[in-house]
Formats: C-alpha cells, structure tokens, sequence
C-alpha cells in the first residue's frame, strides 16, 4: 500500500480499511518490536507496561501522508517520532482523553427512587 493509497482511504473514510491492510500489520509489529514492546509513555514516567497498540502522533485523519512514516518533521527543525507503541490505557487516556469524555457522558444512569 502506498501513501497515495492510505490518503485516498482516509478521505473516502475507509480508516478501518487502512488498519485491516497487511501493511499497517507488518509496520504496527515492526514498531512493536522496535520499542521492545515497552509502553513508550509509561516508559517516560519510570514505569513499565507492555505495549499492545501503536499510535500515531500526527493523528491518521489530520496527516494520513504519515501513516506509515517512522517520523515527521516538527515546528523546530527536528525528526520527531511518529509511531509510537503504547499501553491500553496510555492510548485511551493520553492519546484520545477525547474519547473518555464522550464514553463517560453516553452511559446511562439510572435515577435512584425511594418508593
């Protein structure tokens, strides 16, 4: 799979498509072993966690060109990492806190009553 080809799956928001390709497996487990399947946040606070998912810093919707780039250039002039491997947890509450909010506001409580 090309980068063109990642682009155009992503406008046409076929993302899914794009993370079932046998090449997003082979750079996911590439990456996976490269970061010794080590939870890169989790790592940068002391800990350890193994790492299950690997995300992508310049988010796969804003920058699909990065989908399978190693690294991109930042605002300063340096290489920074793109693919990173992450814990469950580190990708849910680091890389999409977004996401918690949204999960905590759709669950449905129910009203305690006193009869």
């Amino acid at each position: 799979m090309t980068p063109r080809e990642v682009v155009l799956l992503v406008e046409g928001g076929r993302e899914h498509d794009f993370y079932c390709s046998t090449t997003w497996h082979r750079k996911r487990d590439e990456i996976l072993r490269r970061d010794r399947y080590e939870c890169q946040i989790c790592k940068s606070r002391g800990k350890y966690k193994r790492a299950e998912l690997v995300h992508h810093v310049q988010h796969l919707k804003d920058r699909p060109d990065l989908a399978l780039a190693d690294t991109y250039p930042g605002d300063d002039g340096q290489e920074h990492r793109q693919l990173i491997s992450v814990c469950k947890d580190c990708h849910e509450n680091v890389c999409h806190p977004d996401r918690r909010r949204k999960e905590c506001k759709q669950k449905f409580v129910t009203e305690e009553r006193w009869d």
